[in-house]
């Protein structure tokens, strides 16, 4: 048996028409329009607050720090912000760690990642992508994909936990809409176009300019906001440009420039030059991982975390993106499978970066999540967008199980979807407030249209 749960805009290209409109070409028309109306206001957010930073950090002699500032086009972008701004902790280990958010853009279908042994709704509706009997065990009755198998070891230690059926009523199929609404914890108007990492560094309180990082080449919306997060590919890619014979004597020359001026960009160019400073001396040998370990593929990013992390720079949120996860064909279960080899490799790279950590991994939390998840039955291969998605959760604290949250099964689906059993908002607020120790009423800030509800996540 079947309902209709929800009724919100959808993806032209994987449309449940009957949610929209009668007509398939009215509800294509209409689904085009949320998609442009959305898309739309986030570029607006997005560019307008950066305008006016510029405009406002001149300091009456035309200079900007973009005059001056270099690396990725995205670190430029990034540092001609307030990025640097409220930064007056020590570079040390913090006190409650660092959490990254992984995102995995296009939709994940969770049911490839795990899924209830010996289902009957799956045996009928996806015979061709059921988990094979190699697949590892996990709690309450599910397996998890052979896919992550690197990930083994801290599967019996405790540490590595899935929260299924997560989702939220404003999310739709569109994958921008969806991937936007996750990043900045809930729709632009609720939020001002603010990311939920930018909200939550604001509750976690000064830090070093490397408090907040998204590793990529643009700045994730997660981390959009007051306190300027740093966008960079490599840490040693954050640096002033020109020569590097003159680059000593340019930054002697900014910091003069910028000094006594009284204006609030003071603050902002002196730390700048403090983090380019330390970003250079963490970079300034080749970085050496853990005996044994090797980065590959998305590995690379995890592996800048790691030489910040290991190299005293007091990461408190970070973000890696990965893209690759719209399998509407060739998804697969076995190597081969193109969704397979995309959950191998990231289950490599986790793999890596917490051995690499050694102990330190003990202040660190990995959480996976992507826009939504997809629909219960098989396509040609493949899955169509859906609703309910599956968010890990990788912890150097033990956890309260393999299997978290609540599940009731696949018997009633949201009109052929997984349905929602667990808020995405509160699975991310659980896991922050887990990692941070930080009060209901803290959580409660960061995400300002929903009353918090908290999930036992952690032992």
């Amino acid at each position: 048996m079947e309902k209709t749960v929800y009724s919100y805009p959808l993806h032209p290209d994987c449309p449940d028409l009957r949610r929209l409109a009668d007509n398939p070409a009215e509800a294509l028309l209409r689904a085009e329009a949320d998609i442009v109306a959305a898309e739309n206001t986030a570029e607006a957010d997005r560019y307008r607050r950066l305008e006016d930073l510029e405009e406002a950090q001149q300091d009456g002699r035309g200079v900007t720090r973009r005059t001056f500032v270099a690396g990725a086009a995205a670190t430029a972008t990034a540092l001609a912000t307030a990025q640097f701004v409220t930064t007056s902790a020590s570079f040390a280990a913090t006190k409650t760690g660092t959490l990254i958010h992984v995102f995995l853009y296009g939709g994940l279908d969770g049911l490839s990642l795990i899924a209830p042994n010996d289902d009957p709704v799956l045996n009928r509706a996806r015979p061709d992508l059921l988990l094979p009997d190699d697949s590892l065990a996990v709690g309450r009755g599910f397996k998890l994909t052979s896919a992550f198998q690197p990930l083994e070891p801290w599967l019996r230690a405790g540490q590595l936990g899935f929260i299924p059926g997560v989702a939220d009523p404003r999310l739709s199929r569109s994958h921008f809409q969806a991937a936007d609404a996750c990043n900045l914890g809930g729709l632009p108007g609720e939020t001002g176009g603010r990311g939920w990492l930018d909200s939550l560094v604001d509750t976690l309180g000064k830090g070093t300019a490397f408090r907040s990082v998204g590793v990529g080449s643009t700045l994730p919306r997660s981390l959009v906001g007051n306190n300027g997060a740093i966008s960079l590919n490599s840490v040693g890619s954050l640096r002033l440009a020109g020569d590097d014979r003159y680059r000593e004597a340019t930054e002697k020359a900014i910091r003069g420039l910028f000094t006594g001026i009284n204006h609030p960009v003071e603050e902002s160019v002196h730390a700048g030059l403090g983090a380019l400073a330390t970003a250079r001396k963490i970079s300034a040998e080749p970085y050496r991982a853990a005996e044994g370990v090797e980065y590959r593929g998305v590995g690379f990013a995890f592996q800048q975390l790691a030489q910040l992390i290991k190299g005293g720079a007091n990461v408190r949120v970070a973000t890696v993106g990965m893209g690759g996860y719209d399998t509407h064909e060739n998804q697969g279960t076995r190597d081969g499978g193109q969704l397979y080899r995309r959950l191998n490799e990231l289950a490599g790279a986790m793999a890596a970066f917490f051995t690499d950590l050694g102990d330190r991994a003990a202040d660190v939390t990995i959480m996976v999540s992507s826009e939504f998840g997809r629909r219960v039955a098989s396509n040609s291969g493949g899955t169509d967008h859906g609703h309910g998605g599956v968010v890990t959760i990788l912890s150097g604290r033990k956890l309260a199980g393999s299997l978290l949250g609540t599940w009731n099964g696949l018997d009633t689906l949201d009109s052929g979807d997984v349905p929602e059993y667990n808020n995405m908002f509160n699975v991310y607020g659980s896991v922050a407030q887990g990692r941070f120790g930080l009060t209901n009423a803290q959580i409660d800030k960061i995400f300002p249209r929903m009353k918090y509800a908290p999930m036992k996540l952690y032992a």
